[in-house]
């Protein structure tokens, strides 16, 4: 009887593994090239070796990099093997691919150039020449140098010659007013006299015979212009051809101080310190300046207020000063279109007319009014329809604007501005295809942003349900089907998600206004 196999093996040494004998082998391979160049005399020829270093590599090397390196004699030793230009196509097509196109539509307007930096102030002298002194005091101040009569003003002794006085000579009111418009170590000096003595003067005169001075029109241009603002009339090929000669050559008597703060902050602190003197002159005297004034006053201040340097900085007083003005108009029915027209020519950029819409608060019917016309004569504007707006009151405002949304249409816009940028750039064609995209989708955005503006100014009525719809008809058939968003182009999805953002604030007004018993047909106007 046979007694049966143990399952288990007797030997237990490990079975043999073939990848590591490979694995030796190469070692040995790779350490044989490296003993016969220690065993080489040292008088043997380099390229023999670099010659096997470079049939080794082409060895290794895979198909497409043999295809893409270029292949280098084994003779020329100064030669080496680089494959970086290889990786850097393939990382270039990479970033070609998927790359995002840095040109977006700015939340902020782009600004004009209307205050040109200046070194120094303009001199301001004062007129003593109609004052006659009260004190010794006075007499000393009104014969002294510009540079003495300054220093009487940071001491203080002006306070104490004319805060109490029955009657303050208009000269010095001048004077002050000029000296707004210098830096703000003296600038804010005169602004606390000058509204320390207007106030005073409103208190100790009666009612009746009140005598409050107030800046006329040239001489708040006067002002501005020695704030730096250039004359368009004067230099009409630019701000920057005569700026050196116009600001730097001009005398003066003092200098900035060096802890000034910048020139954009410092710039605002005058334009405030005249804003609000002019917000109490039109206050206390809401009939100093005719309906023309003001319209000529509210254009120059929409055009200080578009400056480069201001961009980025609140303008409150300038916002109440403009709603102050608007009020003071008398004839204001009349005056509306005028000023719409005025001040649609202020700029010639869309977003820098759209930020001027802006300017006007929406708090008060005239600035209602004013936004909505506003916006429309700058839309007629940059679509060239100013001719569809009617002076009479024919056609209601959502008509109008229903009459110029279909000329909004991405694909018509294209057409005019690339009438103007293409053939001046033939040889570079896809260039010009992408900034006439970026710049069809900018205006697209600004005239749509507008267009809000004119929807949210409206009382929607019942009666006016109809209109409205026909608007949202039109958003979504002539700007939203239109747009084509990519990720190559961000500007689209930014216009795209602002066109589908006021179709669902049109479609919520009309919710709520919606005329009970009442079909709108949809075909009745087109």
């Amino acid at each position: 009887m046979q007694m049966p196999r143990d399952s288990f093996p007797t030997d237990w040494s490990p079975p043999p593994v073939e990848f590591l004998n490979k694995n030796k082998k190469v070692l040995q391979a790779c350490r044989r090239p490296q003993e016969d160049l220690e065993k080489e005399p040292p008088d043997s020829d380099p390229k023999v070796g670099l010659a096997s270093l470079e049939e080794l590599f082409w060895n290794m090397a895979g198909p497409s990099q043999q295809a893409v390196t270029p292949k280098i004699a084994s003779g020329c030793s100064e030669y080496y093997v680089n494959n970086l230009d290889y990786l850097l196509q393939e990382k270039r097509m990479l970033v070609e691919k998927f790359s995002v196109s840095l040109q977006i539509i700015s939340p902020v307007h782009p600004g004009e150039t209307v205050f040109l930096p200046r070194r120094h102030p303009l001199p301001c002298i004062l007129d003593s020449s109609s004052l006659k002194p009260h004190s010794q005091l006075e007499e000393l101040f009104l014969r002294s140098s510009q540079a003495q009569q300054l220093s009487f003003l940071h001491q203080g002794l002006l306070s104490n010659l004319y805060l109490h006085a029955s009657d303050y000579p208009r000269p010095l009111l001048q004077w002050l007013f000029q000296l707004l418009t210098w830096p703000p170590e003296t600038s804010s000096r005169a602004f606390d006299l000058l509204w320390d003595l207007s106030i005073d003067g409103l208190f100790r005169q009666p009612d009746a015979d009140m005598r409050f001075w107030c800046p006329s029109l040239q001489e708040v241009k006067e002002v501005f212009h020695s704030l730096g603002a250039y004359n368009p009339a004067l230099y009409p090929h630019g701000p920057f051809q005569h700026s050196t000669r116009v600001l730097e050559g001009e005398a003066s008597l003092g200098c900035w101080e060096p802890q000034d703060p910048p020139q954009e902050v410092a710039l605002d602190i005058k334009l405030s310190y005249i804003y609000r003197f002019l917000i109490l002159c039109f206050l206390v005297q809401p009939r100093s300046y005719t309906d023309a004034g003001i319209l000529g006053l509210m254009e120059l201040l929409c055009r200080a207020g578009l400056d480069v340097g201001l961009r980025l900085l609140p303008k409150t007083d300038l916002q109440q000063l403009l709603l102050l003005l608007l009020e003071n108009i008398q004839e204001w029915p009349e005056k509306l279109q005028p000023l719409c027209c005025a001040l649609s020519w202020v700029s010639d950029h869309h977003h820098n007319l759209l930020a001027l819409v802006q300017f006007f608060l929406d708090v008060t019917p005239r600035a209602r009014q004013l936004r909505s016309q506003l916006s429309l004569t700058v839309i007629a504007r940059m679509l060239d329809q100013q001719e569809a707006l009617p002076l009479s009151g024919e056609k209601t405002q959502l008509a109008l604007l229903s009459q110029l949304l279909s000329l909004m249409r991405p694909s018509s816009l294209r057409q005019c501005l690339g009438a103007e940028t293409l053939p001046s750039c033939q040889g570079q064609q896809p260039k010009p295809n992408a900034e006439l995209d970026h710049k069809v989708c900018y205006l697209c955005h600004s005239l749509l942003t507008l267009a809000g503006v004119v929807v949210s100014s409206q009382d929607i009525t019942p009666d006016q349900w109809g209109e409205l719809q026909l608007l949202c008809m039109q958003l979504d058939r002539h700007i939203s089907t239109h747009i084509r968003e990519s990720p190559q182009a961000m500007h689209r999805t930014k216009l795209k998600d602002l066109a589908t953002q006021t179709y669902i604030r049109w479609q919520d007004l009309l919710a709520h206004c919606q005329p009970q018993g009442q079909y709108f047909s949809p075909w009745k106007d087109v």
